[in-house]
């Protein structure tokens, strides 16, 4: 049973390599976009919150993001492993994930970090906003979003720094560059033979 956690900047291509990784070691990617969207379409109580936030182009405040990610890791499919994707972002939602794990005898076994200049993801960003028709998407919003990203994640990464459980990956370059040094990374970190993708 394998716990990740992958972080990484908006356009660091998180989303592609999670599941790229959840396929490989067998277990499920766990998205908090996902969970946001989900809640957001249900209109639940939780939803509803975060919408605001989200359309704003802010973060979801802790205690919204908690209550989703504490209801998805109670469910049944993520018994024998998950893959986090984008949570925990602050030092408050890392203390918040260490204590809903210890609740159950766990704890993340791997914390992966994409790294990519700040530049090259916002034009990325716009890119993927211009294919897709996402007028929100500016690049004064991205860059925004950017500098939150920055300012919360750095404590949350030398947290799991300090623990020995980080690793870098470069996220930079094409789709399967980025996954074979993932798979070297995981290799190392977790001391798998892990295939290298086509």
């Amino acid at each position: 049973m394998t716990r990740l956690l992958l972080i990484g900047p908006p356009g660091a291509g998180k989303g592609t390599q999670a599941r790229w990784i959840a396929e490989k070691l067998g277990i499920v990617a766990v998205s908090t976009g996902d969970i946001f969207r989900q809640n957001v379409q249900s209109q639940s109580p939780l939803g509803l919150a975060a919408a605001s936030y989200i359309n704003a182009g802010e973060f979801v405040p802790d205690s919204i993001t908690n209550a989703m990610v504490r209801d998805r890791l109670a469910q049944q499919d993520v018994r024998h492993g998950f893959l986090l994707d984008g949570y925990p972002r602050t030092p408050g939602q890392v203390n918040f994930l260490d204590e809903t794990l210890a609740e159950r005898g766990l704890e993340l076994d791997v914390v992966l970090q994409l790294t990519a200049d700040t530049e090259e993801l916002v034009e990325r960003l716009l890119k993927r906003a211009n294919r897709e028709n996402r007028a929100d998407d500016t690049a004064e919003i991205i860059r925004h979003r950017m500098a939150l990203y920055f300012e919360q994640t750095t404590a949350v990464t030398d947290l799991y720094l300090e623990r020995g459980i980080l690793t870098k990956v470069e996220g930079a370059g094409a789709i399967s560059d980025v996954s074979d040094r993932i798979s070297v990374a995981l290799d190392v970190a977790l001391g798998l033979l892990a295939e290298t993708p086509c």
